[in-house]
């Protein structure tokens, strides 16, 4: 072991003293007034000293300036070595960081922005896809059974039955997969997709609509009747057409939203007719009596008031 490595890591005394360089050091690569007090220092090796001071900047707590000086050997003057600014042990620190991918959330998306996928051709045949919602679609690499329709003796046989029709392809025409393949089927059908909709994708899909419009929510709760039975409802292909629907009511809270099956509004086409607000009943009077009406009410002064002459003879025979 060398004599250099076994030295005892001293702190300089002149390095230790140049608080000031160090500050005047911190201001000059600080905002004016963020340098703070100073917060010690650490000897970093034989005549290299690092002085710490406080920083005050707004949204830096617990960070400090460290100013690291070091001075030559047999060398009076101490120089500047590096200003930067380091964290402390109760630092306020950016969150980790996260890559985009797993930062991405529905509705980020805006125009213009595009979401990459992985178009790695060899990764695909293998079967391999970065996103778990997609499975590679057809890639060429099943080779049918030997007694299927879409073997290759009963791909030699279809050639045959062209080349009779037509025995050279026209050098105008595009080359097109080898006729009776997987691949020339899956053309005709339009199913030669790089990749497809992965079962984990049809249920976070299925569960993502439910919950915006599923049987579940206030509106469907309160609808006369659900959307199976409505006549706004779109059809939709594929396994989610079997839960899933487009609503097509301009007027509904859906319109133009995939619905599930089990939801509900008071746009149903079959609601019954609005009910029309009810009328109160006609007054009833009674023609057969008169009530009398005074004209000018009796005031309270103890006298009994005037009585007609029918109420009078009634009260001369009491």
């Amino acid at each position: 072991m060398s004599a250099a490595t076994t030295r005892s890591r001293t702190t300089d005394r002149l390095c230790a003293e140049a608080v000031d360089l160090a500050r005047s050091a911190a201001e000059e690569a600080a905002a004016p007034g963020v340098v703070g007090e100073h917060a010690g220092l650490v000897s970093e090796g034989d005549r290299v000293v690092t002085h710490y001071f406080e920083c005050k900047e707004l949204g830096y707590r617990g960070w400090r300036w460290a100013v690291t000086v070091a001075r030559a050997s047999r060398a009076k003057i101490v120089t500047l070595d590096e200003v930067v600014l380091l964290p402390g042990s109760d630092a306020l620190l950016a969150p980790e960081w996260v890559p985009w991918s797993e930062r991405l959330r529905p509705g980020d998306m805006g125009p213009g922005d595009l979401l990459p996928t992985d178009a790695d051709d060899a990764r695909l045949e293998s079967g391999y896809t970065d996103d778990e919602r997609l499975d590679p679609g057809y890639t060429g690499a099943d080779e049918p059974t030997p007694n299927s329709p879409l073997s290759a003796d009963m791909a030699e046989l279809v050639e045959a039955e062209d080349a009779e029709v037509t025995p050279v392809v026209p050098a105008h025409l595009p080359a097109a997969p080898t006729r009776g393949s997987i691949a020339s089927v899956a053309e005709e059908l339009g199913l030669r997709r790089a990749r497809v909709l992965s079962r984990y994708g049809l249920h976070i899909a299925a569960d993502r609509w439910d919950e915006a419009f599923g049987a579940k929510t206030p509106m469907a709760q309160a609808a006369p009747a659900t959307c199976v039975s409505c006549g706004f409802l779109q059809p939709i292909g594929g396994t989610l057409g079997q839960a899933f629907g487009v609503c097509a009511n301009e007027f509904a809270p859906a319109d133009g939203r995939v619905v599930s099956l089990a939801y509900g509004c008071g746009g149903h086409s079959e609601a019954a007719v609005m009910p029309t607000p009810p009328q109160p009943a006609q007054p009833v009077i009674d023609e057969t009596r008169v009530d009398p009406f005074p004209l000018r009410p009796t005031q309270d002064t103890g006298s009994v008031p005037p009585q007609d002459d029918e109420t009078a003879a009634d009260l001369g025979h009491s």
